[in-house]
């Protein structure tokens, strides 16, 4: 598990190798090697047999935190606070046998991994972009947990200590050496051992800042300090606004740090577990560790694929369509090495695509995630063209141009005459069947629909959409082609709205409906902010555009004929679009008002057209219709097989519409509410608004049912 070895400078090489396990990890039980590892460390050095120490591994990661099985288990706080003081103490124990420790990090080194990393005197990092550095936890509604949050705040100072922690982000080596999170780079494996042994050779008599009384002071200073202390209410008041209380794990990071600071270091270990133990056993990490790591690997590991078919590995893609959504596609293959052909209606055109591309490689290398030379051999990967005989070498062609069913049928047909028999063909359509854009391919079978979200090349979601003739092998390779370029896909039906868009119209429009009811547009857009939306619900609205909204609903009405009943918002976009001909965002005009070069702002004759009646209003109430309209809608998508599974309804609202993570997604929102709970005041909210918050039959039988979770329903392999 820890291979131990010695050379004839009594430097002691500590190679991580746990398990069978494809990367190491640590947790209580693996804990205990360590233990008995820093043991003969502290023996060695009674004997003065020890000069220094290294820190290594003999996997492609160096380490990679803790046990999540166990921590989403768990819901005493005591053995969860336990667990933290227990790897603290390690930890402490190995920073301090008097001898200086390097770690030579030659992999991903995130969560507790990083820890261990922060618990040595000297960091070393190979200089390999691949290769990632940080604290993710906060993306699971958790925080540090081994005192990476003191160490990062006395060796950064508080507030770059904030801003890492609470970002989640996983820096490559070359950010992270400008953070000021390791101490240098390494162009190989030998010459980073070569490095940490002239550092311990040359660096005897270490000892940490916050172990030595003379020269220990957190850079920057402590909360005391008067202007630390205005920049740190700045902080809290700026965290809440943006998360509106909904997330506790940046909050108790930002609490931690400023209680942290005005004690020793290792009181301050004791408020970071205590904290972490609250975090931990509440419903926001609950939730957000079953999405982010439950929900998604089974998707990434292909829980709807359909089975039986070879990894497809694309090589070649082709888009129709260079502007920002078919740019945007664009980059998003290069930058996974894949090769890109841009065809547009000219070459002018589409050179606007490469432009937008390379703006975007750009943006990454001052990030520090690519380097210039890597920008300049992916750009060699894209050719641009006005061409489709382009297309000839493709592994398939993507379609991204305008919403138009004889345009998208046009630039099918052109593409597919150069396409062999290997290749297929997907559109991005986001509002037209695919079953009808595949009447005009000459092999249905290998056409399917792959709807990107805007902006493309930032929402890491893909809807494949399998038409009625789409084969299951296409359905596969589409499945592996979103996988390969670091999206997450979910397969659904071809429906109207497919799953997400039919979702994020029910929140639209009850929205709308509020305006109509008499509540003002700025009591809704912040009721959809503080129910923990991305986006509130007119602005959304503009943003598909009111046509897109109204379609939706068309769309709705004709596959349930007699069975549909209007929705009440449809008579307010009625009036938007044919009387006030403000349509949405794409024609600067909608519920808000869009001026050059400045913030939008909520129209302001909207109230003379929908009067604010409302005098007072109901927050809880509020906000629940904004949510309920959602989840129903989800339950339904479920129920019609629109959506196959749990996972993908969960984890699709929350990256596909911006549904609110700190939720665990539309479905686990039902877990989280309680079944019998939620039933109820569905029964409640039908009464008084309608039959659209009527409880779908699923929900009915699955209350009947021994298992009352959501989770219950999700079919297995």
């Amino acid at each position: 598990m820890i291979k131990y070895t010695k050379d004839t400078n009594n430097i002691v090489t500590l190679t991580l190798d746990m398990g069978e396990r494809n990367v190491n990890i640590i947790n209580h039980e693996k804990a205990l090697a360590f233990e008995a590892v820093v043991d003969h460390l502290k023996d060695q050095k009674a004997r003065h047999q020890l000069k220094g120490i290294i820190i290594t591994s003999a996997k492609k990661n160096f380490l990679e935190g803790g046990d999540l099985d166990y921590l989403y288990k768990v819901n005493d706080p005591k053995k969860i606070y336990k667990l933290a003081q227990d790897l603290k103490t390690l930890y402490r124990d190995l920073e301090q046998p008097g001898v200086p420790i390097v770690a030579a990090i030659n992999g991903k080194a995130l969560g507790s991994g990083f820890e261990l990393a922060l618990a040595c005197h000297h960091r070393i990092v190979l200089d390999d972009q691949k290769i990632r550095l940080g604290h993710p936890e906060v993306k699971l509604g958790m925080m540090p947990n081994g005192g990476g949050t003191i160490r990062l705040m006395w060796l950064l100072g508080i507030e770059k200590a904030f801003q890492i922690l609470t970002s989640g982000q996983s820096y490559p080596p070359r950010g992270a050496l400008e953070l000021g999170m390791v101490d240098a780079l390494a162009k190989d494996e030998k010459d980073m051992i070569d490095q940490a042994k002239k550092w311990l050779v040359e660096n005897q008599g270490q000892s940490r800042p916050w172990d030595d009384p003379e020269r220990g002071k957190i850079i920057g200073g402590t909360a005391r300090k008067p202007d630390a202390a205005r920049r740190i209410q700045a902080l809290s008041a700026k965290l809440i606004a943006e998360t509106n209380n909904n997330y506790p794990a940046p909050l108790a990071i930002l609490n931690t740090l400023v209680e942290g600071s005005l004690v020793d270091f290792d009181t301050a270990s004791t408020i970071e577990s205590r904290y972490f133990a609250q975090l931990v056993c509440g419903t926001v990490s609950k939730n957000m560790t079953k999405a982010f790591w439950y929900d998604y690997n089974k998707i990434k590991s292909g829980l709807s694929r359909p089975r039986g078919f070879g990894r497809f590995r694309p090589r070649r893609v082709g888009i129709v369509g260079a502007g920002k959504m078919g740019s945007g596609i664009a980059f998003s293959c290069l930058l996974r090495g894949i090769e890109v052909v841009l065809k547009d209606i000219s070459k002018s055109v589409a050179a606007r695509g490469r432009e937008f591309v390379e703006n975007r490689l750009e943006e990454i290398v001052q990030e520090g995630k690519i380097l210039p030379g890597e920008k300049i051999a992916l750009l060699e990967k894209m050719t641009t063209t006005d061409k489709s005989a382009e297309f000839e070498t493709c592994d398939l062609v993507i379609e991204a141009v305008f919403e138009n069913k004889n345009l998208k049928a046009k630039v099918l047909r052109e593409a597919e005459v150069h396409m062999d028999e290997y290749a297929f063909y997907a559109s991005n359509t986001l509002s037209i069947p695919i079953t009808k854009l595949a009447d005009s391919a000459t092999h249905p079978e290998n056409f399917i629909g792959l709807h990107f979200f805007a902006p493309a090349d930032r929402v890491h979601l893909v809807e494949v959409v399998k038409g009625a003739a789409t084969s299951d092998e296409t359905v596969a390779r589409a499945f592996d082609f979103v996988r390969a370029i670091k999206k997450t896909p979910i397969i659904v039906k071809d429906n109207w709205g497919f799953y997400a868009a039919r979702v994020q119209n029910t929140y639209i429009l009850e929205g709308i409906t509020m305006l109509n009811e008499g509540y003002s547009p700025a009591l809704i857009e912040n009721m959809g902010k503080q129910a923990g939306m991305a986006k509130s619900a007119l602005a959304m609205a503009d943003e598909v555009s009111l046509e897109i909204v109204v379609k939706y609903e068309e769309q709705a009405a004709e596959l349930y004929g007699s069975k549909y009943v209007q929705h009440p918002a449809v008579s307010v976009c009625r009036t938007m679009i044919d009387e006030l001909k403000r349509l949405g965002s794409h024609k600067k005009e909608g519920f808000y008002q869009y001026p050059e070069n400045e913030n939008p702002y909520i129209w302001p004759e909207l109230t003379e057209h929908f009067p604010s009646t409302k005098e007072s209003y109901d927050r809880k109430k509020l906000t629940e219709r904004l949510l309920f309209a959602q989840v129903i809608e989800a339950v339904w998508c479920l129920q019609e097989k629109v959506i196959g599974t749990v996972a993908e309804a969960n984890l699709g609202s929350i990256l596909g519409w911006g549904f609110p993570a700190f939720k665990g997604g539309a479905l686990q929102y039902i877990d989280d509410y309680g079944l019998q709970n939620f039933v109820d005041r569905c029964e409640v909210f039908e009464k008084r608004y309608g039959q659209r918050f009527s409880v779908p039959p699923l929900l009915k039988r699955k209350l009947k049912s021994e298992h009352k979770k959501m989770t219950d329903i999700e079919p297995q392999g």
